[in-house]
């Protein structure tokens, strides 16, 4: 599988006042730059600087409003593992970039042991997950297998900063 949308890059290490901005942006993304300085100890234009310099690094990915599934009617989530024919090896890439594109898919990881994906998909119902799983898994000419797990509960945590 092609790697261009994975990034190796060395650790960064971030210092107290890098801390402190993360900390708290963890918390709540939307706090506003002159209260975020504050609680660094550093000028508003300073804290600016550094929002945007780990941004840059990468240390930062995002910014984004959580949604919760259930609230758009799709109050069920199933694990969905996928095994791809030894054929269609060399089309990873391809299957990877088909499967992000469904709006169905909250996430997709690659994997190294028996199987080669899990997709994490909501649905409205075991019928949507089923139809979700015939109509683009199992009729898929690059998947082998399936396995399906329903998600009973889901705890979802962030990385924090020791």
């Amino acid at each position: 599988m092609a790697t261009n949308n994975v990034r190796v890059r060395e650790p960064w290490p971030l210092d107290e006042t890098d801390t402190v901005i993360v900390r708290q942006l963890q918390r709540d993304a939307r706090t506003p730059n002159n209260q975020l300085a504050e609680l660094a100890g550093i000028a508003p234009s300073t804290c600016l600087a550094r929002v945007r310099s780990l941004v840059d690094r990468g240390v930062i990915t995002g910014f984004e409003a959580r949604v919760d599934p259930a609230a758009l009617g799709l109050g069920l989530q199933a694990l969905i593992s996928v095994s791809v024919r030894s054929g269609a090896r060399h089309r990873m890439a391809e299957f990877s970039a088909e499967m992000r594109r469904m709006p169905d898919v909250l996430q997709l990881f690659f994997l190294g042991g028996s199987e080669d994906f899990i997709l994490h998909i909501a649905a409205r119902d075991s019928a949507h997950v089923r139809d979700f799983v015939l109509e683009h898994l199992s009729a898929h000419p690059f998947v082998a297998s399936t396995r399906t797990s329903m998600v009973f509960e889901h705890v979802d945590r962030a990385v924090t900063i020791p």
